[in-house]
């Protein structure tokens, strides 16, 4: 994906947006309504499907098996297509906005692309005062002298400080003592803005409602070209992850306000102890948020790029570190204790997670390795009911991200090979990686940044 020098126009509506609106809580109810016959339908449809399982794991447990890989995720993938047809952005209040705010980059051996960062945050189009904090946090290369020679030669108005305490949550408390700005930004150190990214961010924050506190930006994949891991990622985060927020966005409760990217009041941060703890520290500070009746939002169009990793070993830490982020959150603040009932079923539906995914990876992966051998019990025609959902949310969020890029005046870089394996692979990476993040976080294991 790369910049194009074209004139920038508002993305249209889908068609089946426009002149349409409902209030947020008629969404919600009319998306469950929709989810639920979908459901039933796919339970009157399985019927011969159980009976068959159940000759060979007894009725009982194959009712959960069929639960597990076809009624819940369903029901989900329903709520979402259907919440997503009634998603309408609302417009900006503002579009230059000029309060000053804070930027912290927790940095933790980042001599090699701090400097990349930096350059792009002096490409910013936001007319406000943005005062940066480079935290080293125990570096043993030259990050802060890099940081401090890149803040001068661009300009910036950089504050470098140290952390000796490793662990980014310890980083960015260190700055967050320093910052008197209504605004804080966090930002990772391998994370490139689109020039208008922060103008777009705060517009977003000055255009909500006083109830939000946070707004998460789009955080897209820049090193896609590297291998085939990367572009598969590069699927993940331009359609599925963004799919996720999107759905979460509409109703007022963005699950992760995410730390590589992600705008926050300052005094907000502070009233719930600033940054936990924690493995997954954006996840539980943003529940925290949403417990405290909070709203968290999240602006498509505030993008930035971020590098993926590019070797297995690496992306299954990453993710099986948001796996144990995840249950942190649950443990820490439970869903029944959020006080909106659009919370209470976001982060609910977090509770079934990962039955979703034992049930994936010790039942339906086996099941396909089967299906190769004749043997159809788990995976057959019966599963692709599960398909047309998940081919029209990948065609919505295509739709809607190509208007986003158009508005930016961005490309977006064909990427075949990448599609397939995410469409064939992801889900079979993802889940095994999960639970093993799910075992790691049970056996409390030692927790590693990085």
């Amino acid at each position: 994906m790369k910049i194009e020098t074209r004139p920038t126009s508002r993305h249209p509506l889908l068609p089946f947006q426009r002149g349409l609106y409902l209030p947020v809580l008629e969404k919600f109810w009319l998306s469950h309504g929709f989810a639920l016959i979908w459901m039933v339908f796919s339970i009157v449809l399985s019927v011969p499907w159980v009976k068959e399982l159940g000759q060979v794991v007894t009725v009982p447990v194959a009712i959960v098996i069929i639960t597990g890989i076809a009624y819940l995720p369903g029901y989900l993938n329903a709520f979402m297509v259907v919440s997503l047809l009634f998603d309408r952005q609302p417009a900006f209040k503002t579009l230059n906005p000029k309060e000053p705010l804070s930027i912290l980059i927790a940095c933790w051996n980042e001599e090699k692309g701090i400097a990349m960062t930096l350059q792009q945050l002096a490409k910013q189009d936001y007319e406000g005062l943005m005062r940066i904090y480079v935290i080293d946090n125990n570096s043993s290369d030259h990050t802060a002298e890099v940081s401090k020679q890149a803040g001068r030669e661009l300009g910036l108005d950089i504050h470098v400080l140290f952390e000796k305490k490793p662990g980014k949550h310890h980083a960015l408390n260190k700055a967050l003592l320093s910052v008197d700005t209504k605004y804080t930004i966090t930002l990772d150190a391998d994370t490139l803005l689109h020039p208008q990214a922060v103008r777009r961010l705060v517009a977003r924050m000055e255009s909500a409602p006083k109830e939000v506190c946070a707004v998460a930006g789009a955080v897209l994949v820049r090193n896609s070209r590297e291998n085939w891991l990367a572009r598969l990622q590069e699927w993940d985060y331009f359609l599925g992850i963004a799919s996720i927020k999107r759905l979460q966005g509409l109703y007022q409760g963005t699950l992760v306000a995410q730390g590589a990217y992600s705008l926050y009041l300052t005094d907000v941060i502070k009233e719930v102890g600033g940054w936990p703890d924690a493995i997954g520290e954006d996840i539980v500070l943003t529940w925290a948020f949403l417990e405290k009746n909070y709203k968290v939002y999240f602006e498509p169009t505030a993008i930035a790029f971020t590098d993926v990793p590019t070797k297995f070993s690496h992306f299954s830490r990453q993710r099986s570190r948001w796996a144990r982020g995840m249950i942190e959150a649950l443990k820490r603040v439970k869903p029944w204790e959020q006080p909106r009932i659009f919370t209470r079923y976001l982060t609910g539906s977090n509770l079934v997670m990962p039955f979703l995914d034992f049930v994936y990876t010790f039942v339906w992966i086996p099941g396909l390795i089967l299906s190769f051998f004749g043997v159809f019990w788990i995976v057959g025609a019966h599963t692709l009911l599960v398909l047309p959902l998940a081919l029209l949310a990948n065609y919505l969020l295509y739709r809607y991200q190509k208007g986003v890029f158009h508005e930016l005046g961005l490309r977006i870089r064909k990427n075949r090979i990448g599609f397939i394996f995410f469409v064939l692979c992801y889900q079979m990476m993802m889940s095994p990686v999960s639970v093993w993040g799910y075992i790691q976080e049970f056996m409390q294991r030692k927790r590693v940044w990085r």
